[in-house]
């Protein structure tokens, strides 16, 4: 589990690491600075927290942290699971292997105001799948060395969003990259790119050609200038000019070798670029947002090769005859957003046939729809004719549409619909009908198709007491009602198979003992704009009566007009509930969270927003076993109560106070603590807290130092904190019975060590009897032998080198292990700890390397140590790892080689550091 806290505002944040809960107290833990940890699985519920780099929802464990100026120190808090990794701050440089400890990072973005990225800053990162630098657009520049990136084996997808880039740079870039966006940036020219990535385009005829399938220069205000040949031979599926002052026309000179979709939105393009089309023979065009006001038949006669085609708010008032023939290929067309006033698709007088599947006509004008409209669109899937002026549709509109699954006719103020209007649609699986204002028709019981599954309806002015008839094949409903409209019933009475119901406003009339019977299958269940008190009991206890025992989602938002709050029980398969605006407006009170939510085994989400909540006790818990996240949104003046603390093993796995506030009440002194040592929680407290003073200057103090200093009554949080540390105490008992009791025999050997360091400093001048204590394992002796010895003490007979220490043949007979290393190390110079896979997991090395640890901190002289890995072995592996890692920054440590041209670079090292032979006085180095 894991426990983290960021508050600002002095607060402090602590992260317990799963993979440490093994080898450290549950007390251990690091100072996380603004660190938010979640599981992909998770992220919507935060998903406004990762806005600077947004990460994909498909890795499992992702992390973001903010105002970070010590890059070291802030990844010490974030676990080395994570696949996703945003950062947000101030730091120039990324030092050498910044990100090694995270080999299965998969996605990573700096927001740090780099300048220089140099090589090795991101080695290790192999299985590194997107990389994004992020910075204020175009007032920042970034150096990168040429082999910045060549660690990045994987990298497919490469994001400059911001940052000015060096023209000299030379990048090379790697050979798996599929994706480079340029964007924000200081980019005037296209022929930029040539000097910064050298290899990103060669001659069609060199044979190394490089193809991506997008590269995004959108957003580069000064871009406008194409050279000649800047781009030449590149294979390349996208283009991205939108928001520069290209024109369309000039990408046909920078010599691609191929071109599949162009987009040119908010550009100087004032017209259809046919040229580039015909070049290209594009398959997609996206002139979105020009105003092209017309499209010339000359244009036109080049565009048969285009799929699909985006002219969104171009300015259209009418399209040109024999438009559709004229790109016999296309697919999908959207002209969203126009001012159209009537359309003419089909020519009846051609017999064209075309394969358009998708056609966007919402946001025009469009009053009327003549039957032949849509006659020559046989192939058509998706009609969208949202927003338009449709007042009524004739049954003979939609003849010809035998294929079409989606209808979307939502925001028309459509009034009648002829009779049998959709029996020309037998394919029709979703139709949109919100915001218009049909009138009820008694045969709407069968006026749907049987293939219809997904509905959105605004719920029909009818006659009182007359039922509401839909199909009964639906899988999903949303339904709408009139503000001040009677509840209405509902025909069929049992819907079989629909699974998601979506209620904005009460306009149904539904009982609540056979509501299963009537939604058997319900899976998913929204209450829009609700007072609620349908769906709850009048009696004193005011619980949820809908009884639904397949629901799996519940999301309920009020319309602040429900005095009493509705407590949701009695829901077993309920896995995610959300709980929005239920708080009283007119007369406002403090609600508990026992009020709201009840007996829910299988619940796993729980999100309060505007609820009232104001106290948090465990008693709100007891019914909740499975939840794994909590999240406090729009929540003021939280109290945890102190039953919280005793509740805290069977806490949610995450908690997130988003947006809300604790309040600065002596009943909150005990949470601070509480956060630092919550074994299971990882506790996110997003808002600053504080606590207003009386003082006349009416500044701010931190709210958890203001109250501990400002609540006298602290003496029953001192004792659950004692209570806490014997209970942990009682329960490491079984690990000191280790083989030979390894722990006492390093109590006492520490002891006899300290002991002999005091008297040692009464003779400063003392002589060592060894330079150097070897302590290695029996695997690792033969190396000791054969290279160690003959490097350091030298060969017989002269032996004119370092005395050394070995355990197996230097200890006294009989003696004490445990006396015999305090005494050997404590007569010895420096102490030199072999390490490999083997040695961490000998009893004895582990004692020795924990012994030398502790002594180079408490000695009253500090002996030398020295670390010698005869193989890669991870920081991590390492015991008491938070002591060693400084040894490790200071360069006390060397890897064995296993070249022969680099042992002598070794053995220079370990002299150097070792000394002179016969420098054995204390303090001698």
């Amino acid at each position: 589990m894991h426990l983290a806290i960021a508050a600002g505002a002095g607060m402090a944040g602590h992260l317990l690491l799963h993979s440490l809960l093994l080898s450290l107290p549950l007390t251990a833990g690091w100072t996380a600075s603004n660190c938010l940890v979640t599981e992909g699985s998770w992220l919507s519920l935060v998903s406004r927290f990762f806005h600077i780099c947004p990460l994909d929802s498909r890795l499992s464990f992702l992390a973001s942290c903010t105002q970070v100026t010590n890059l070291t120190q802030a990844l010490e808090v974030v676990p080395q699971s994570v696949e996703g990794l945003c950062l947000a701050g101030s730091i120039s440089i990324l030092p050498q292997d910044a990100f090694s400890n995270y080999p299965g990072l998969k996605v990573l973005g700096l927001n740090l105001q780099l300048t220089q990225l140099l090589p090795g800053a991101l080695r290790g990162l192999g299985q590194l799948r997107e990389l994004s630098f992020l910075a204020s657009p175009s007032k920042s520049y970034l150096f990168l060395h040429p082999n910045a990136f060549d660690d990045l084996r994987s990298l497919q997808r490469l994001n400059f969003l911001g940052p000015c880039l060096d023209r000299n740079s030379s990048v090379q870039l790697p050979t798996s990259l599929r994706w480079l966006a340029v964007k924000y940036s200081c980019l005037q020219d296209v022929g930029e790119l040539d000097d910064i990535f050298p290899d990103l385009a060669h001659s069609a005829f060199s044979g190394d050609a490089r193809t991506l399938d997008v590269l995004d220069l959108s957003f580069n205000r000064k871009l406008k200038i194409a050279s000649p040949g800047a781009l030449q031979g590149l294979r390349l599926g996208t283009l991205y000019l939108d928001h520069t002052k290209m024109e369309a026309a000039g990408v046909v000179s920078l010599g691609l070798q191929r071109l599949d979709k162009l987009s040119v939105s908010f550009t100087v393009t004032a017209e259809l670029p046919a040229e580039a089309v015909a070049h290209f023979e594009l398959q997609e065009l996206d002139l979105g947002s020009k105003r092209i006001g017309q499209i010339t038949l000359e244009a036109l006669a080049s565009c048969h090769s285009l799929q699909r085609l985006g002219l969104k708010n171009s300015g259209l008032t009418e399209l040109p005859p024999n438009f559709l023939a004229a790109m016999p290929r296309l697919e999908r067309l959207n002209l969203d957003s126009n001012q159209l006033q009537s359309v003419r698709l089909c020519m009846n007088e051609t017999g064209l046939v075309s394969g358009l599947w998708t056609l966007n006509l919402s946001n025009n004008g469009l009053r009327t729809l003549p039957p032949a409209t849509f006659s020559c669109l046989p192939h058509l899937r998706e009609l969208l004719l949202q927003g338009n002026q449709l007042v009524s549709l004739d049954s003979q509109v939609f003849q010809d549409l035998w294929r079409l699954e989606i209808l979307d006719l939502g925001r028309n103020p459509l009034v009648n619909l002829g009779e049998g209007w959709l029996a020309p649609l037998p394919s029709l699986t979703t139709l949109n009908l919100l915001d218009t204002h049909i009138l009820f028709r008694s045969t709407w019981g069968s006026w749907g198709p049987e293939s219809l599954h997904n509905l959105r309806l605004q719920l029909p002015s009818a006659p009182a007491g007359v039922a509401l008839s839909l199909p009964a094949g639906l899988t999903s409903l949303e339904l709408h009602a009139v503000p001040g409209m009677k509840p209405r019933k509902l025909f069929p009475s049992v819907f079989p198979i629909l699974q998601n119901l979506t209620l904005d406003g009460w306009g149904l009339q539904l009982g609540t003992q056979n509501i299963s019977e009537i939604f058997p299958a319900l899976r998913q269940l929204t209450l829009l704009g609700s007072s609620l008190e349908a769906l709850c009991s009048q009696d004193s206890f005011n619980f949820f009566l809908w009884q639904l025992p397949r629901l799996q989602s519940l999301k309920v938002r009020g319309d602040g007009h429900s005095p009493r709050p509705c407590c949701i029980t009695g829901l077993p398969s309920l896995q995610e509930l959300r709980l929005e605006i239920l708080e009283y407006r007119a007369r406002p009170r403090p609600v508990q969270l026992k009020e709201l939510v009840g007996e829910l085994p299988r619940l796993q989400v729980l999100r309060l927003a505007r609820t009232g909540l104001e106290t948090l006790s465990a008693a709100a818990f007891q019914g909740l076993g499975s939840l794994q996240v909590l999240v406090l949104d729009w929540e003021k003046g939280l109290v945890l109560d102190d039953s919280v603390r005793e509740h805290s093993p069977q806490m949610p796995q995450y908690v997130y106070i988003l947006s809300s506030s604790l309040a600065c009440q002596c009943a909150n002194a005990w949470v601070g603590p509480w956060f630092e040592r919550s074994p299971r929680s990882y506790i996110w407290v997003q808002s600053p807290q504080l606590c207003r003073t009386e003082s006349r200057d009416h500044s701010k103090n931190p709210l958890f130092p203001f109250l501990l200093n400002h609540c006298p009554d602290t003496l029953e949080l001192e004792l659950f904190l004692g209570s806490s540390a014997l209970l942990l105490l009682l329960i490491s008992l079984p690990l000191l019975q280790e083989a030979r009791n390894s722990w006492v025999l390093y109590l006492r050997a520490l002891f006899r060590a300290w002991l002999q360091g005091l008297r040692c400093r009464k003779h400063e001048g003392k002589n060592f009897l060894y330079d150097v204590y070897v302590s290695h394992c029996r695997q690792d002796q033969g190396w000791v032998v054969q290279e160690l010895l003959p490097a350091l003490e030298g060969c017989p007979p002269d032996d004119q080198g370092l005395r050394l220490c070995l355990p197996e043949r230097d200890f006294e007979p009989g003696k004490d292990v445990a006396d015999n290393v305090a005494d050997s190390m404590a007569s010895s110079r420096v102490t030199l700890c072999v390490l490999s896979h083997q040695a961490l997991h000998t009893p004895r090395c582990r004692l020795e390397l924990r012994l030398a640890t502790s002594l180079l901190l408490a000695a009253p002289h500090p002996p030398v140590l020295l670390l010698i890995f005869l193989e890669p072995i991870s920081r991590h592996q390492l015991p008491r790892y938070h002591r060693l890692a400084r040894l490790l920054r200071r360069g006390d440590y060397c890897i064995w080689p296993k070249e022969d041209e680099e042992k002598d670079s070794f053995w220079a090292w370990l002299r150097s550091r070792l000394g002179q032979p016969g420098c054995r006085q204390m303090g001698c180095r």
